[in-house]
């Protein structure tokens, strides 16, 4: 009975058993058939070889059809980890020129699939990559001694000139976040770093082909699977035409030698960027090959920052060529008008026990000669007389009115430029001031920014924008540096007109102003060096804590102008000391295609000038 009772209950335990490791081999069939695919890449890598082809990137033109930026050959070295035998280790790192060091490190990083989330044994691995046709060469002769290794022809990109290297951009290996991003990167991939690279990648990068080889029982290349029936051919980058003008832009470069700043220049009429200038600057041929990362920590570690671009980057205070945007403002709320009232100006402006100082002028004075000479009194008593208005109920409110006009005039957000980084800069609404004044502040209060100093800070290229608008009398495209793109539209944001919170009659007396400032104010310079430019131009001196800022915005000529243009130079004091030669000469260079002799000399003679930043120079 106890017998039978115990054969009974073996029965059930066997039966269980036998289920459980049925169970277990159909969850184990699961794993290696349908939730990996380890297996099948093990049996696909015995029989074939995909070889990924790599498409030639688009290759970057200026304006005027020049070649800025081209494909040469490089190399990349790949590897089958599985397929490894017998290697002769210290042979390999030999002909490579590298360490026993370096082969483990490569070896371990490829394996860490937090570093390298693709990594298979049984596929194509990147091992070194971007060798010159030399190195490969040397490494070719000697391939049939390394089963596993493989080269991968590639190409690396090559400038036509040492200039542009902000606004062109570089190229680097693809980082994690990269391949998380985007399912067409894999390790040892590259992608567009900065500038126009970075922002039009998806139409330069192109797309990868593949080849699917044949392979013998010993690993041997046998040819293409299905006579080539699935290969797939890659398809070439598009070409980029961009707006820039490389001589425009080397002499900004040459001007700008020595000093720290940025100089923007955009066709009013198209928004397009004419010259990108970001000093000091560096040589975009350090950004190639397997150098680019030592050199571009040696950039990094340069307190002058070269890799900055102060064009889009930098903020900066805009000084009197803000009072621009500040003399539309007030017509546009009827404060002033251009013939009246006239403010006094005692050698500044007084009210009470504040004072701001400026230099000597007539007074009283309209509008236009007060933008001509940059009186500052005139626009300290325009923004007092703006926020004490009782229409507005209070400061708050009129503070707020006052920034929904500077924001459409492009200022407080970033512009919209196709290219990475642009800084919006900062303009103060009522909340930055209720908080330290407890509510209780005025147009005295905030003097400052009347005359584009304290809490407002703006960019070259949105300073350049506002000369844009001015001479378009009232609207302006959004900047952008590329002017065509192979086979493809442009979006349409940098098609269409954006229009300011101002009448488009205010801007006439604007211009009137700063056409004034050149023919007898404090552009006079600019008729001094161009007099047949037809130029108009307004100075800026900001104040900081070491020497003033010299800056100049302009546009010329007066009537159906070409190009528009900013000039900013740190500590280079007077608007007219470096802003405004600076600009002229860009001027001249763009519209008659040279400087004349004179001017050429006074490049050189500005180019060799060495502006001092503390205990250093550049």
């Amino acid at each position: 009975m106890i017998k039978d009772y115990f054969l009974e209950k073996r029965k059930y335990v066997i039966g269980g058993a036998a289920i459980i490791i049925v169970v277990v081999y159909l969850v184990r069939l699961f794993v290696l058939q349908i939730s990996t695919d380890d297996y099948k890449k093990n049996a696909d890598s015995n029989a074939f070889l995909n070889k990924i082809k790599y498409p030639s990137r688009g290759a970057i033109y200026d304006r005027n059809g020049q070649l800025l930026v081209f494909n040469q050959p490089a190399y990349d070295i790949t590897v089958v980890p599985r397929e490894i035998a017998d290697l002769d280790t210290l042979d390999l790192c030999q002909t490579l020129n590298i360490t026993k060091e370096q082969f483990l490190k490569i070896m371990t990083d490829m394996r860490d699939r937090r570093r390298n989330p693709g990594y298979s044994r049984y596929t194509n691995q990147m091992f070194m990559a971007q060798l010159s046709a030399e190195e490969c060469g040397v490494f070719q002769e000697k391939l049939f001694k390394y089963p596993g290794f493989y080269i991968q022809r590639r190409t690396i990109r090559q400038y036509t000139y040492n200039s542009a290297a902000h606004a062109l951009g570089d190229i680097g290996e693809v980082s994690m976040r990269d391949i998380e991003n985007d399912d067409y990167y894999i390790r040892g991939d590259y992608i567009g770093k900065q500038g126009v690279e970075r922002s039009y990648e998806k139409y330069l990068r192109g797309e990868k082909g593949v080849e699917i080889l044949l392979r013998d029982a010993h690993g041997r290349i046998q040819g293409h699977y299905m006579d080539g029936e699935f290969d797939r051919p890659s398809i070439p980058g598009k070409n980029l035409t961009l707006s820039l003008d490389i001589e425009l832009q080397m002499l900004g470069e040459r001007l700008m030698k020595n000093k720290i700043g940025s100089i923007v220049a955009i066709e009013p009429e198209t928004g397009e960027i004419l010259c990108l200038v970001s000093s000091p600057d560096f040589d975009p041929h350090l950004m190639i090959g397997r150098q680019r990362g030592r050199n571009h920590s040696m950039l990094e570690r340069d307190n002058q920052k070269p890799l900055l671009n102060r064009a889009l980057m930098g903020a900066y205070p805009p000084g009197s060529t803000f009072k621009t945007a500040q003399a539309l403002t007030f017509l546009q709320e009827d404060i002033i008008q251009e013939d009246s009232p006239s403010y006094p100006c005692y050698n500044g402006f007084v009210l009470g026990g504040l004072r701001v100082g400026c230099h000597p002028h007539g007074s009283p004075l309209p509008l236009v000669p007060a933008i001509a000479t940059s009186c500052n009194a005139y626009f300290c008593w325009g923004l007092v007389k703006m926020f004490g208005d009782r229409k507005y109920g209070s400061s708050q409110n009129a503070i707020t009115v006052w920034k929904d006009h500077m924001v459409s005039q492009g200022f407080g957000y970033r512009l919209g430029v196709d290219l990475p980084g642009e800084s919006r800069g900062f303009i103060p609404n009522a909340q930055f001031y209720d908080k330290p004044y407890n509510g209780r502040w005025s147009g005295t209060t905030v003097i400052s920014i009347s005359i584009g100093q304290g809490e407002i800070l703006t960019t070259p290229l949105q300073i350049a924008n506002l000369s844009a608008t001015i001479a378009n009398r009232g609207h302006f495209i959004t900047p952008h540096i590329v002017k065509e793109i192979q086979d493809n539209e442009l979006d349409s944001i940098y098609r269409v007109p954006r229009i300011p919170t101002i009448d488009k009659a205010h801007y006439e007396s604007v211009v009137k102003g700063m056409r004034a400032a050149v023919t007898g104010g404090t552009c006079r310079m600019a008729g001094y060096i161009f007099p047949d430019g037809d130029v108009c131009g307004k100075t800026g001196t900001a104040q900081n804590s070491g020497r003033d800022h010299s800056i100049f915005m302009g546009f010329a000529p007066m009537d159906k102008p070409k190009i528009a243009i900013a000039v900013y130079v740190e500590n280079g004091g007077f608007g007219a000391t470096y802003g405004v030669p600076i600009g002229t000469m860009m001027m001249e260079q763009y519209l008659k295609g040279e400087l004349s002799p004179a001017n050429a000399a006074r490049a050189e003679e500005f180019s060799n000038r060495v502006i001092h930043y503390g205990d250093e120079e550049r």
